[in-house]
């Protein structure tokens, strides 16, 4: 006799081949920065990943470590994004613009009204009573801060600031000014009002002639 063809291959055990945890803790991030950390169920969190309760424990832990991975993919995406256009081959002013401008496309990303920077918008409300958020907050300042100043420093270097400037107060001023266009994002200035606001910044950083508009 004809040995027949299995109909089919035997199930395979575990996650579907579709999983990815990257893709899974972006999902998660977004549902963090809709409502918040307190805000959103481990309900929702299971829908927008389409993974069940015992698949994301087992995968990431509670929600409570759900939310530190995913803070911590949005440090890491944030600030290599930001590292990169520091570093780019241009006018210390248009690199610096093209910082707020990427900001500016994160803030006003997602459905809806516009929700601002992630870290902004969660952590800084969790950091008073959570000292792991309280520390991936303060840790990703001090990673801010030296990136920036690294990036005046060589700007100094360069005969692009005065001898005069300070690139510690400077970078500062750089982050500040990242931090007051979110705040303001979510509540509800325009983009256009808060690329102004970014140009004037540039301006006041690197000098006001040729300041962006």
């Amino acid at each position: 006799m004809v040995q027949k063809k299995q109909d089919a291959e035997p199930r395979r055990r575990g996650r579907p081949p579709a999983y990815d945890p990257r893709t899974a803790l972006g999902r998660v991030t977004e549902a963090f920065w809709s409502a918040g950390y307190a805000g959103t169920p481990l309900a929702e969190i299971c829908a927008a990943t389409g993974m069940n309760k015992p698949s994301l424990y087992a995968a990431f832990g509670d929600k409570h470590a759900l939310y530190l991975a995913a803070l911590e993919q949005y440090w890491q995406s944030t600030l290599a994004a930001m590292r990169g256009r520091l570093a780019e081959d241009r006018p210390l002013r248009d690199r610096l613009m093209r910082v707020y401008e990427d900001a500016l496309t994160i803030y006003f990303s997602g459905d809806g009204s516009p929700r601002g920077c992630f870290v902004i918008g969660t952590a800084v409300t969790e950091a008073l009573g959570d000292r792991d958020v309280r520390d991936s907050l303060a840790a990703g300042l001090r990673t801010l801060d030296r990136d920036f100043e690294a990036c005046f420093r060589a700007a100094q270097e360069h005969g692009e600031l005065g001898g005069d400037a300070d690139p510690a107060a400077l970078a500062v001023l750089a982050i500040a000014t990242l931090q007051t266009i979110a705040v303001r994002a979510r509540a509800g200035a325009s983009r256009a009002s808060l690329r102004k606001l970014a140009g004037k910044a540039v301006g006041a950083i690197c000098g006001s002639r040729g300041a962006a508009e």
